[in-house]
């Protein structure tokens, strides 16, 4: 509980800009010059490092999705998307993914893929994983498939062959002992820096300047930001050196299903006038609120904890006294509503609480805003690897 309510501290002063300080409890002032001397040090690496030290290459197109701040940012439901649109082109993807935190993640990634050629590799070095792979399933040319491929027929190959075309590369950014083709990088169109600071005083786990690598910047949850907010942000991308595309995305709610039955699809007009109280370990759980109120309970509530918690005993009482607070303020029943990735770290806790649990489950989505659609985006992508990659040999 203690380290639990450590992270929250953190997070909140990672949110707090400078001009804020004098505002904030004597006893958190008094953390920020040992969090500022820690954020020094952690950022000596990063200035120090070398962009010419040795770098591994996979004999595939690698795509790395990444981001300049901890949480929150849409990186693995921007994997999600990458690796089921590889697959409608008949190109079977392979994602490398670290497997941090108890593997929430790649808990998701491999639940809501099992129905594509998908592969996923765990691992710290993503470099012997893929290889691993690769030595496994074999390889292909994906530009056959480009060539081949017109988005128009909406053809679904079904993962004609097993041969890997393409991997994607989950939190990829900082990984720099692995060569890219394509660097996504996604910026939380909410809360794109918080408050410039390097972890841990802030949010950054690299300076503005690192987007001057990016091929492609995604600002995520685009859709709950204002224009004036958006265009801040793509100003600050484009003043800082880079020359790339900027597109916009949004998690797009579709359904939700019982943690009982996970196969099951209930419409989202079943939260129509529920009372649900909103419980979340995720790093913009702003964002999953303000879903759920556009969908239409009739009151909403929230437990918020930090990003990639695991619910312990105290937690699930805390959620069940929530509840029957919550009923007997409401005189109705209350649902517990949690994301996919809360769902997926640990579904046998939720099973457990003895109260009504829902998940919500959403995907992402491309916004054509400034005429930069999922066609431009999946073009650009295409280019880049056609343009920058050997053909593979056989």
């Amino acid at each position: 509980m203690a380290t639990e309510k450590a992270r929250q501290l953190l997070a909140r002063l990672a949110a707090t800009p400078d001009a804020a300080v004098p505002n904030l409890p004597f006893l958190h002032r008094a953390l920020l010059p040992l969090l500022s001397a820690a954020s020094a040090l952690l950022r000596l690496p990063v200035i120090l490092s070398s962009p010419l030290r040795s770098r591994r290459t996979l004999p595939v197109p690698v795509i790395s999705v990444g981001n300049l701040t901890w949480g929150g940012n849409g990186k693995t439901p921007m994997v999600d998307f990458l690796a089921r649109r590889f697959h409608i082109m008949g190109i079977s993807p392979l994602i490398l993914t670290r497997g941090y935190a108890g593997g929430d993640e790649s808990k998701m990634l491999r639940r809501r893929l099992a129905d594509t050629s998908t592969k996923i590799g765990v691992g710290a070095n993503r470099a012997d994983v893929g290889s691993s792979m690769l030595q496994k399933y074999g390889q292909i040319d994906p530009c056959d498939a480009f060539r081949r491929e017109k988005l128009a027929c909406n053809r679904v190959a079904s993962g004609k062959s097993a041969k890997i075309g393409v991997a994607i590369l989950d939190d990829g950014m900082q990984h720099r002992s692995l060569l890219r083709d394509v660097e996504i990088v996604m910026v939380n169109g909410l809360t794109p820096w918080g408050n410039t600071h390097f972890i841990p005083r802030g949010p950054m786990r690299e300076p503005l300047s690192a987007l001057t690598r990016a091929d492609i910047v995604v600002i995520h949850h685009a859709d709950l930001a204002c224009e004036a907010q958006l265009e801040t942000i793509a100003r600050t991308v484009q003043d800082s050196g880079t020359t790339c595309s900027v597109f916009f995305s949004k998690l797009a709610p579709s359904h939700v299903f019982e943690v009982h039955q996970p196969l099951q699809r209930l419409s989202l007009n079943v939260l129509d006038g529920m009372i649900v109280l909103c419980v979340s370990a995720i790093g913009c759980p702003d964002a999953f609120i303000h879903t759920v109120r556009e969908i239409g309970p009739l009151n909403v509530d929230r437990l918020d904890f930090s990003d990639h918690h695991f619910f312990n005993d105290y937690d699930l009482e805390l959620i069940q006294e929530r509840v029957r607070q919550l009923v007997d303020q409401h005189n109705k029943e209350t649902v517990v509503l949690v994301t996919e990735k809360d769902y997926d770290r640990d579904p046998d806790v939720l099973r457990m609480l003895g109260v009504k649990v829902w998940v919500l489950s959403s995907s992402l989505q491309i916004m054509p805003l400034k005429e930069q659609g999922e066609d431009e985006l999946l073009r650009k992508l295409k280019d880049i690897i056609t343009a920058t990659r050997h053909v593979v040999q056989p």
